[in-house]
Parts: C-alpha cells; structure tokens; sequence
C-alpha cells in the first residue's frame, strides 16, 4: 500500500523546504507520495532550485492545464540547454504534445481519427483475442515477466497495428520508445542522451522507408492511420511537413507506448497489493471501468507535466515571471485530499473520479479511449484467468516523470 503521509508535521515541512526535482532522494522512485502530501500541505506552489515551480495541489494543476494561451506546451525554451541542436531536440519539439494553437489545433484532428469511437469498437475483438493469447503464453512460460511478456507486449502491437507496421518490424519499438522519453525526465546522463539521440535516428530512417512504402501502396484510410496522415499532409489546412510527419509518428508510437505499459503494469501491481479490491473485482467484473479510473488516478503513469508562461500571472496567490518553467504535478494532484476521500486507499468503485491523468483541456490525451481499451480488455482477462496471481522480484525504474517497473517477476 503507498500511503502518503507516513511523516510527522515537522519532518513533511522539511521535506517541502528541501525539495528538488533534480535532486530526488533515493526513496522517492519507490514512494513519491509522502513527497507529494508534504508539498500540498507546505509548498503546493514550490519554487524550485532551477527557478522553475512545481504545483502539486489538483485545482492549481487543472487550472494550468485549461488556460493554454498563459501556459505554453511549447519545449523549445526549456529543451534548449538540455538537449541543444539534437535530433531529440528536434523530435520533442515537433510533435503534437509539445505544440501550442493554431498550430495544434490544425494536426490534432489528423490524429484524433484513429481513435473515434467506431475505430476502436472495430479493433476490440483483435485485442481481445491478442489478450488471450499472452495469458495462454504466460500459464505455460518458466518465470514470466509482467512487463516483458505481457504489459510491454499490448501496446506495441496496438500502435503498431494502427501504423501497419508488419509484425517482424516490430521488436525494436519498445527499445527506441524507452530511450527517447527516458531522456524527458528532470535530470539525464550523457548515455540516456546518446541512446534517445540513435533512437530518434532509428525510428526516423525506419519510418521514412515504411512511408516511402506505403505512399506506393496506400492502405485503406478508414482503417491504416498511416495512410489517413499522409493524405493529410497534402491538405491545404494542415501542410504537414515531412518531418513533422515523420515525428508524429514516432509520437504515436512511443506515447501510447510507455503510457499504456506503466497503466497495465502499476494496475495489477495495485490489485495485487490490495487483494480485498482485487477479489472485488473478480467477483464483479462489471466493475473493471471504474477500476481502470482509479488505478488511472491511483498510480498515474505519467506523473509530471511541463508548461512554460507565456506571460506575467498569478495562480494562487503567487507571483510568476513570463518565460518561467512550470512543473506539472499530475500524480500529487490525483492524491489531493481536498477533491479525492481517502486518496491513499484504493477503490474500484470510486465515484465520481475527475481525476487527471490524461490531463485536461485542449492537450488531453488524443489516445486515451484506446488506453482506457487496452487497460479494460487486459487487466479485465489477466485478473479472471489468474485471480490468485503473486508477484516476485520487483524492480522500480529510477524514473520520476514517467511511473513505471524495470522488471516484475510473476508468480501463477
């Protein structure tokens, strides 16, 4: 169980005053939470270090994320000395995530058309089947991996299905999604650096020979999104560049990706740590929707967002300069006391659950219906076929923006 607030009053006022997200201490990676709690109470808008500001109360958090035109997405400002002239440079300041309005505004439709309601109610059946066919691996595999043979696996194969890339195409795509977004955290090594630098290469080359293809032999555009987006690019409304088309499609790949994976992973994680829950949902698979929104709330997988002023405000009170980086705190305002009862605990049934873990406004998750599927459909199955499931070795990754497992050893 990650509870929040294992501290006295004393001991969580030095842990707001002391904190530093390029500074974290060990524990953190494990348990944010207690971090997170000292925050609300002590420093819910804490100016960083770096002169950046973190917000971790949940109205604060929304508030910035519906008014894009005082918080820019725009990465140029805050990317620039970390990344300086790099293809990771280039890549996350092309992509769809990190673009402000009009522009925006123009590309996000493109996207949107693969995940309407009749697209997805079309691709069900084929991740239910996939689904089942991971479990039936799993009962017969020595020592299964959770991340490995199952939540890793999902997403992949949906993107890649969406993208049409063919099935033997497919084993480098968890390797290169995993270096490009570990160079987003606060603080990266020169080898995360080089290794999300041959990516972003990788995954640029590669995609320029699949368009070259499909441009030659276009699939149907009411199923291939690849095809949808390069028709797009001729319109006149859009006039998607070939790079920003190239980078948009590694956007699709890698954040419906590792998003979908730690979803997967955290969740059965947290029904197998709160086994009341679990046999509740066992016994009441009805309920597996509002069991995804809580585990979507509960342990986020995206846990820091980023936004830029693009002017002089006030958010609560405090006083913040234009051009000041600000720091999302999407985990800690799902934990906020003052909108979630009893945010620590776990519950399936939990109504309402306005929480933001897709964030909100105009930059909410283009693909979170399709995430919500993928969750519903897989942990739906995983927790019927195996209501008993154990856990072994578990290896939290060192990563704070992104909440997720290294490794997670299954036990059936």
């Amino acid at each position: 169980m990650t509870l929040s607030e294992p501290f006295s009053p004393m001991a969580q006022q030095a842990l707001a005053a002391a904190f530093d997200l390029r500074n974290l201490p060990a524990d953190f990676y494990e348990n944010p939470f207690p971090y997170y709690a000292a925050l609300r109470r002590y420093a819910p808008i804490k100016l960083l270090p770096d002169g950046s500001y973190l917000f971790s109360r949940y109205d604060d958090v929304k508030y910035l994320y519906t008014h894009a035109e005082l918080f820019s997405s725009d990465k140029k400002l805050e990317f620039a000395p970390k990344f300086g002239d790099s293809l990771l440079f280039e890549h996350h300041t092309s992509s769809l995530v990190f673009t402000d309005p009009p522009r925006h505004a123009a590309i996000r439709p493109i996207i949107m058309t693969a995940f309407t309601s009749r697209a997805l109610v079309a691709m069900e059946p084929m991740l239910e089947q996939m689904v089942a066919r991971l479990l039936d691996a799993l009962e017969v595999q020595s020592g299964p991996d959770l991340i490995e043979h199952f939540a890793g696996v999902i997403p992949v194969e949906v993107i890649a299905h969406l993208l049409g890339v063919p099935v033997a195409e497919r084993e480098p795509l968890r390797r290169w999604s995993l270096a490009i977004l570990s160079a987003l955290e606060p603080v990266i090594s020169p080898a995360v650096f080089e290794a999300g630098n041959v990516a972003v290469q990788e995954m640029l080359d590669y995609l320029a020979r699949l368009i070259a293809q499909r441009r030659k032999q276009p699939g149907d555009p009411d199923q291939d999104m690849l095809t949808r987006l390069i028709q797009a690019q001729a319109l006149e409304a859009v006039g998607l560049s070939e790079r920003e088309l190239l980078h948009n499609c590694i956007l699709l790949m890698n954040a419906g990706h590792e998003t979908t994976t730690n979803f997967v992973a955290n969740g059965l994680v947290a029904l197998h740590d709160w086994p009341e829950q679990r046999a509740l949902l066992v016994n009441q698979p009805e309920l597996i929707r509002s069991a995804c929104e809580e585990l979507l709330r509960f342990e986020s997988s995206n846990q820091l967002g980023s936004r830029v002023t693009t002017q002089a405000v006030t958010v609560a009170g405090v006083d913040i300069p234009a051009a000041t980086q600000l720091v999302l705190g999407i985990g800690a305002a799902n934990r906020d006391p003052a909108v979630f009862e009893q945010p620590d605990y776990l519950d399936i049934q939990r109504k309402p659950n306005r929480h933001l873990a897709f964030g909100y406004g105009p930059h909410q998750c283009a693909g979170m219906n399709l995430g919500r599927m993928e969750g519903r459909v897989a942990m739906g199955q995983f927790v019927q076929r195996f209501p008993e499931f154990g856990l072994g070795k578990r290896v939290r990754a060192q990563r704070a923006r992104f909440r997720s497992w290294s490794q997670l050893a299954l036990v059936l």
